[in-house]
C-alpha cells in the first residue's frame, strides 16, 4: 500500500488537542513495566560486550576534519572514525557524564601521547579527567567519543541517537543540519512504524521510538521540563512537520516553558527517550507507569512488552537515582 507524505503547519493543526480523550483508558496507567535500562546515561553495550574502536592504531591521537556523506564536515580520529559529543556532558567546565555501560557503547577518545590536529584549531583542543582517572580529549570543551556500532571510516550511525548524540564539528559543536533541525527540510518527520513486541508506533526521522507522558493529560503544556527533559527530550518543531502514515488532523503543538514549540499527536506532546540507542529500541515503555510508546492514532500502546521486559529500569549509575527523570530524585 502506498504511503502518502503530508507536510502541514503545526500551528494550523490545533484540532489535534480535541482528540486527547479519544483513546480508551487514556488517563489510566497500564500495568506495564519497563525493561532494565542501561547503567550509564544514554548508554548501552555493543553486541559483543566489547568497547570497539576504543584503542587507536598508533601511539598518538589525531583529530582530522573530514566529509561524511550523511552529515557533512565532522571530526574524525587518526583511523578516520567519526567522533561524537554527548548533550548530557558539559563544556563549561568540561565534564564527561558517560561511564560504565555508556562508555562501552560510546568509547571515549583518550589522550595517548601528543594530540595532532588537521583542520582543527590547536587552541580549541583540551583534555578532561574522567571518573576512572584517564584523560579524554575535548574540542571546545566537549568530550569526544567514538560509537561502537560504526564499523568503518565514513560511518556516522550514532548521529542523533537518543536525541543526545551528535557528530562533532571542528569547533566541538554539533555537525550537520540534522543536529539543529532534525531533518533536511528544516523540520521533523514522524512516521508510522512497528516495534517488535509492541506493535504500531510512531518514530522520528532517525527511526527512534517516540513516547507520550500521561502526566501531560488534559494539559496544554508539557509536565516534563528541566532534568526530566534531558532524559526525555521533547520533539521540537520550527513550524513544519512531515507525516507518513499519520492523520494530519492529529497534528498539533504546544509552547514549552523555554518558549520552544513541541509537536503533539492527538493532543499528546511527544518525546524521545535518551536511553534508546538505536531504531527499534523502546526501553522507555512503561517507565514509572507514566511513559508509553505512542501509536499513529495518538493513543498509548496497550500491548504488554515481551517477557524480557520484566522489571523497572535499574538505577542510573551516574546519578544513583532509580527514576528516569534526569537524576533529581523526583518521580516523573
Amino acid at each position: 500500500m502506498l504511503r502518502t507524505r503530508i507536510a502541514v503547519s503545526v500551528a494550523a493543526a490545533a484540532a489535534g488537542l480535541a482528540v486527547l480523550t479519544a483513546c480508551s483508558g487514556a488517563e489510566t496507567a497500564q500495568p506495564v513495566v519497563a525493561p532494565a535500562a542501561a547503567g550509564g546515561n544514554g548508554g548501552g553495550q555493543a553486541a559483543n560486550g566489547q568497547v570497539g574502536n576504543a584503542a587507536p592504531a598508533s601511539n598518538e591521537s589525531k583529530l582530522v576534519v573530514a566529509d561524511v556523506a550523511s552529515v557533512g564536515q565532522v571530526l574524525t580520529d587518526q583511523n578516520g572514525m567519526t567522533l561524537y559529543r554527548f548533550d548530557k556532558d558539559t563544556a563549561k567546565p568540561p565534564k564527561s557524564n558517560c561511564d560504565g555501560d555508556c562508555a562501552k557503547a560510546w568509547p571515549p577518545m583518550l589522550a595517548t601521547g601528543d594530540v595532532q590536529v588537521q583542520g582543527v584549531d590547536k587552541n580549541n583542543v583540551g583534555k578532561v579527567t574522567r571518573s576512572d582517572g584517564t584523560e579524554q580529549i575535548t574540542v571546545g570543551g566537549w568530550a569526544l567519543y567514538r560509537y561502537a556500532k560504526d564499523t568503518k571510516p565514513g560511518d556516522a550511525t550514532g548521529q542523533g541517537v537518543g536525541g543526545a548524540w551528535y557528530a562533532a564539528n571542528a569547533k566541538g559543536g554539533k555537525a550537520g543540519q540534522a543536529a539543529a533541525t532534525g531533518s533536511e527540510s528544516g523540520g521533523v518527520k514522524l512516521s508510522a512504524s512497528k516495534i517488535d513486541g509492541l506493535g504500531d508506533a510512531i518514530v522520528d526521522q532517525n527511526g527512534m521510538t517516540l513516547y507520550l507522558f500521561t502526566k501531560d493529560t488534559k494539559k496544554k503544556a508539557s509536565a516534563c521540563n528541566g532534568d526530566c527533559a534531558k532524559t526525555w527530550p521533547p520533539v521540537l518543531s520550527n513550524g513544519k512537520v512531515e507525516l507518513q502514515g499519520i492523520d494530519s488532523k492529529l497534528l498539533g503543538s504546544i509552547k514549552r516553558q523555554d518558549g520552544t514549540e513541541q509537536v503533539t499527536i492527538g493532543g499528546w506532546p511527544v518525546y524521545n527517550f535518551s536511553k534508546d540507542l538505536k531504531p527499534g529500541d523502546a526501553n522507555g515503555m512503561g517507565v514509572n507507569g507514566t511513559w508509553f510508546v505512542i501509536e499513529p492514532n495518538g493513543c498509548k500502546v496497550g500491548t504488554t512488552p515481551s517477557a524480557t521486559a520484566s522489571k523497572a529500569p535499574a538505577a542510573d549509575s551516574n546519578t544513583g537515582s532509580s527514576n528516569d527523570s534526569g537524576g533529581t530524585g523526583t518521580t516523573y
